[in-house]
């Protein structure tokens, strides 16, 4: 038989709220017609600007392939295009196109009831220490840049 101290482990806690809030956010954004992939796509957009494909797949911890036929879609939705990389002709980088925006306004309202929900019966100060521990907890995964000292 297979033992761990899954009551005891922050990861398990962890995985158990982020797997339960991602079902929800997934079951209110589908009557929308809206993938949680498309969701995720146009979320890191808003948050970082264009991206190229291997740093969208890498911030949605996927494979690049894995991302081609829902960016392919979107595209041909004109959702969203690709252009060459100014800075480095041999990337893609993934922009927003205008017509996104009406989808992100309805990703963000479900994002908000979503989130809504998850607080529903916390206090505003519980709320903001959660926010401290989460972040304190992301930050002991954090590798800092070694600082450089003057010779």
């Amino acid at each position: 038989m297979l033992k761990y101290d899954f009551e005891e482990s922050i990861g398990y806690w962890l995985t158990l709220a982020h797997h339960a809030y991602i079902a929800e956010l997934k079951d209110q954004l589908a009557p929308q017609g809206i993938t949680f992939r498309q969701a995720e796509i146009l979320a890191w957009l808003a948050l970082e600007g264009p991206l190229s494909q291997a740093e969208l797949a890498s911030r949605m911890l996927i494979e690049p392939p894995s991302l081609v036929g829902t960016l392919d879609r979107m595209e041909a939705s004109g959702l969203l295009e690709r252009r060459i990389c100014s800075e480095d002709r041999r990337k893609n980088l993934v922009h927003p196109l205008p017509t996104a925006e009406g989808m992100w306004e309805q990703i963000a309202s479900c994002a908000r009831q979503v989130r809504a929900q998850a607080i529903a019966g916390l206090t505003d100060e519980e709320v903001a220490t959660l926010k401290t521990l989460l972040e304190k907890v992301r930050d002991n995964f954090v590798v800092l840049e070694p600082v450089e000292t003057a010779s």
